[in-house]
């Protein structure tokens, strides 16, 4: 089992940055693949970033490559994702997801424990 804590979303004007911090609890997190997800209302949970326990598998979407950055403390159990140059179209909640698995993937479905979700607000 993992049990995962978002934090750090707030309302930030666009050009600013904020870093969301995803606090696990659980024997399995330092074997996980970690990702960040995001959904704006209306829209369909996107991949945003996801990274492997080793550091070896690292992988942004698209519209966030360049500006966001994944990271991890296996030691504090915690992962992070540092989002920089926000603008108003990253405007969703953030979830946070581990994949026991192992698998490298983007696709939601494939990880089994989600955190509640955060909310990052961005203001033109």
């Amino acid at each position: 089992q993992v049990q995962l804590v978002e934090s750090g979303g707030g309302l930030v004007q666009a050009g600013e940055s904020l870093r969301l911090s995803c606090a696990a609890s659980g024997r399995t997190f330092s074997s996980s693949v970690m990702g960040w997800f995001r959904q704006a209302p209306g829209k369909e949970r996107e991949f945003v970033a996801g990274m492997s326990w080793s550091g070896i598998w690292i992988y942004y979407g698209d519209s966030v490559k360049g500006r966001f950055t994944i990271s991890r403390d296996d030691a504090k159990k915690t992962v992070y994702l540092q989002m920089n140059n926000l603008n108003p179209d990253d405007t969703a909640v953030y979830y946070c997801a581990a994949d026991p698995g192992n698998r490298g993937s983007y696709m939601s479905t494939d990880y089994t424990y989600w955190g509640q979700g955060t909310q990052v607000t961005v203001s033109s």
